[in-house]
Parts: C-alpha cells; structure tokens; sequence
C-alpha cells in the first residue's frame, strides 16, 4: 500500500547540508579520504566549566521536566546577557528557550503566520528560512543579493518586496553562508523602510554575533532603531559562540503576545529542551567569556588562508569575511569551463569525487553558481583541501 504523505511535508527538500555531511561520511566509511568542510559547527570541544555544570546537574538529580518554556534560572540569565553585551532589555515572560535557535525561529514561524502570508527572506539566505516559511503556509519572497554588493540587501530592495500580505523579515548578520555583516549604517537604512509598516515583524537571527571579527562590530537592528523594539525578535543560542551544537538550546527575546504564542506552540511539541543542557547554557552564559577569544582568534586565522587561497584558484571569486566560519566563493567561472559540469550542484559532486573534498552547492543558500566553505576543521585539513581544489 502506498502511504499519502502529507503537502505540507511534500513542499519542503530535506538540509542540503546534512546532506552533503552524509554523503562525505557515507564515503569515508569506504575507505575514502574526504574532507569535509559542509558541517556549520565550531571544531573545538565545549569548554570544560560547560560540561562540568553538565556533569553536576546530573549527579545533583536534575534531570526533571522543567517549564516549557525554560529554567528561570536560565531565562534570567539570558535576559542578563540581552542587557550586558545587547543593551536590550526583556523580562522573563519575553523569552523562551527552545531546542536550538533553529527551532526557536520554527516556533515564530508558526506562531506568527498564517497561509498567504509573506515572508522577505535576502539571498543568500539559511537554508532552512524559506522551508520553515512554507510549513506554516506563508510565501517566502526572496530579495536576491551577489558579490557586487557584498551580499546585502539596500533599502530600495527592501521596499520593493513589501506588499499587502509582508508579515516577516528575516535578517542574519553576521552571515550563513556569505559570513558579512551589517553595519550600523547599513542596518539604518533597512529600518528606515521598515517604520511606516508596523505589520511587518522583524526577526534577526543573532547566532554568530560572537564570531565576528569585522571593523564595524556587533550590532542588530534594534539597537539600531529602538523604535522596531516592539516588534522585534532577537534569537540567539549558544551553539556556535561556545561549540554547544549538540546541547540544542536556543533562545530569543520578543513581545510578550508573540512568546506566549510560541510558548503554547512548543508546548505541545517538544516541550521544555534538555534539563541539563539547560543547567550547561546558564554555566556559558554567566561564566568565562575566555573561550569566545580564543576560538575567535583561531577561525579569523583560518579565514585569512581560505580567502587568499581560494582566491588564488583560478575561476574562483571570493569577498573577505566579516565573521562567521564561512567563505562563499563564486565559482560559475569552474563551472562554466569543466566538461559535464552544468550547475554549481553539479560542481558538488565532481569536487567530492575528484577533490574529495565536500563543500555545499549555493543554490541551497539561494545562490546559484556558489558554494559555500566551512573552515569549522583544523589547518592541515584547509591547507589540503585547497591545495585539492587548486589541482582539480
């Protein structure tokens, strides 16, 4: 008997990334030697106070359900974390802890829209955005952006995509997969298209705030223009800033209307994340910042010999990042001089097969002809994936 699967699941493609992180695994179980550089986590262990706070909520028995919506004790330490390093201030009932940022931003989504709503999402875009949109039926309305603007979008695009139906506007600075950001300035003239439409909710997607190495430093759109404070939302996590990816705790601060929403949401999904990757989270948040530095210093290195080495390939353009632990090069000029090789997913498979060496195709970002690197892995690794994809 063949089962009908439902529209809402038929609409959506499974994460390209994993699935470019499958198949390199897949083929390193033969015996190949593949390195791969699609995975979107820090290479580093989690800091050892992290998993010792872990390791203590353990033995001390706290391995309960907790509120749906997140410990107090964690809550309070997020909205101390908004006020320390974001100067945004959330009371308890504005903040809802999830099972990673990525599922915060799925609980907003649908707690949010409603079908024929639309969603501006730039390119290039997170992979999951425009699917994450499509299940809580709304239309993803893509604002497409390229090297010649450095992957941003400006205020007249941004008001050419606003019509009748808007309900959301995505933002992710610094960025997956381009690895810029958004200055003050720059962040200014998106608001400004945004103050005469207070139907539209802003959501920034703050993820790789600390690992960001650009002149302009660390700003969202709310500290930008306080004026949008109201509908906003800012999520966060501590997945990429304290290589906690596995833990899957992700949080966001927003209007208390919306987070209750989600709160109801969640549930009667999932619940309340992890007790103890809870008790972790607090431990990231209030305790030594030292590790935040240290990696920081080490993906900035890793980007500089990625960005001159791809750079150095030839048919291979590729801006400098702002942070992040991503390049995204434009390779059409590959593509369009390798016999058999038609797109950029195309390109994916023949480097995996030639080079061995596994990078995500731009066209799951919303960029055709690009691919997207991840210097998340240790320098002999870099040194011989570029030196591969030179040959190749």
């Amino acid at each position: 008997m063949e089962i009908k699967i439902a529209n809402r699941a038929a609409s959506i493609k499974p994460s390209p990334t994993l699935a470019v992180t499958a198949k390199a695994a897949e083929l390193r179980a033969t015996g190949r030697d593949i390195i791969g550089l699609g995975a979107g986590e820090p290479d580093f262990d989690t800091p050892p106070h992290i998993k010792d706070a872990a390791i203590k909520a353990i033995h001390d028995g706290k391995t309960k359900y907790t509120a749906a919506d997140g410990l107090p004790e964690l809550k309070r330490a997020i909205a101390d974390k908004f006020r320390r390093e974001n100067g945004l201030a959330y009371e308890t009932d504005q903040i809802l802890v999830s099972c990673g940022a990525k599922h915060s931003i799925f609980n907003l989504m649908q707690g949010l829209l409603n079908p024929g709503d639309e969603v501006i999402i730039p390119a290039p875009y997170w992979v999951s955005y425009p699917d994450m949109a499509r299940l809580a039926g709304a239309k993803p309305v893509v604002i497409n952006t390229g090297l010649e603007n450095r992957f941003k979008i400006t205020k007249e695009q941004l008001a050419g995509a606003i019509t009748d139906k808007s309900r959301l506007l995505m933002i992710n600075s610094p960025s997956n997969p381009t690895g810029v950001n958004y200055s003050v300035e720059e962040l200014a003239e998106i608001a400004s298209a945004l103050v005469d439409h207070p139907e539209i909710i802003i959501l920034t997607d703050d993820i790789y705030e600390h690992i960001l190495w650009g002149r302009a430093g660390f700003n969202n759109i709310v500290n930008v223009c306080p004026e949008l404070y109201d509908r906003a939302v800012v999520v966060n996590g501590v997945s990429k800033a304290y290589s906690m990816t596995g833990w899957r705790i992700g949080y966001l601060g927003g209007p208390v209307s919306l987070v209750k929403a989600m709160k109801k949401i969640q549930s009667q999904s999932t619940s309340n994340p992890s007790s103890i990757a809870q008790y972790a989270a607090i431990a990231a948040l209030d305790g030594d910042q030292t590790y935040i530095k240290e990696s920081l210093e080490i993906f900035k290195q890793r980007h500089d010999f990625v960005y001159n080495g791809l750079n150095g390939i030839d048919g291979v353009e590729c801006i400098a990042s702002d942070g992040t632990f991503y390049s995204f090069p434009n390779m059409q000029a590959v593509i369009d001089k390798l016999d058999g090789v038609h797109n950029d997913i195309e390109l994916g498979e023949y480097l995996l097969e030639k080079a061995e060496v596994a990078l995500v195709p731009g066209s799951a970002f919303g960029a055709e002809g690009y691919m997207r690197l991840s210097y998340a892995t240790n320098m002999e690794n870099l040194e011989t994936a570029i030196d591969r994809l030179r040959k190749v």
